[in-house]
């Protein structure tokens, strides 16, 4: 397998606060679906992509999660003061990261089918995209919720804010870094860069072929174990 275009980033800095109990002794990237860690199942679509450079932000139970990936091939973006989120947490590893797009993976999703990150990057036309953003229709989406986050037009393109937003972002994606660095705040949500880039008509959308579950909350966990089961995988 050819080596994968970009870089990649794996989000697992958050607090995990909607895991109730779960999370009060270990970072969520660390429980357990199907037997193992939620990172570990991010890092099996790395892997299986031919990802070469991983960096995966710390900071809820860092010393946990620095345990756990050692020897594991991946770098640490520690963040040691204040959580980041997810645009200033990109904003700190762009060092580790290098200029050009960046790919991008939440580690409490579950995912089947298609790889998300060779779809992605198929599909990657840098020449009139900003981000790329992986998407399942809200129907088809399991432990998200009853909304959805983006509307999908007919050319690819994703926009929000009017109503009918019946399109999940299920946590994959490739975005270029420039409005991110620019961004003057260490603390920000990339809703910010995202919003930009939707004005500028440079934010896309990718329907995914296979399934997603949310591991936001525990009642994610068994969901995310029958999607696997469903799947082949346990």
């Amino acid at each position: 397998m050819p080596d994968y275009p970009f870089p990649l980033m794996i989000f697992a800095a958050g607090f995990g606060t909607r895991m109730g109990a779960l999370t009060r002794d270990m970072p969520k990237p660390l429980i357990p679906v199907a037997g193992r860690p939620l990172i570990d199942h991010a890092l099996d679509v790395a892997h299986a992509a031919g990802v070469r450079r991983t960096i995966v932000n710390t900071h809820y139970r860092a010393a946990q999660m620095a345990a756990h990936l050692a020897g594991k091939g991946v770098i640490l973006s520690h963040e040691p003061g204040p959580i980041l989120e997810t645009g200033g947490g990109l904003k700190a590893a762009l060092p580790q990261l290098g200029d050009g797009p960046v790919a991008i993976l939440n580690s409490d999703g579950i995912w089947t089918g298609a790889s998300p990150l060779l779809e992605l990057s198929a599909a990657w036309d840098g020449s009139r995209m900003e981000a790329l953003l992986l998407l399942l229709p809200l129907e088809d989406t399991l432990a998200h919720g009853p909304k959805g986050d983006f509307r999908l037009d007919a050319d690819g393109r994703i926009s929000r804010g009017q109503g009918g937003e019946d399109h999940v972002y299920i946590g994959a994606q490739i975005i270029h870094p420039a409005r991110i660095r620019a961004t003057p705040d260490a603390v920000f949500s990339l809703n910010l860069p995202w919003n930009a880039m939707i004005a500028a008509g440079t934010a896309f959308g990718l329907v995914h072929r296979g399934g997603w579950c949310d591991v936001g909350q525990p009642e994610g966990i068994a969901a995310a174990e029958r999607l696997l089961h469903s799947a082949g995988h346990g």
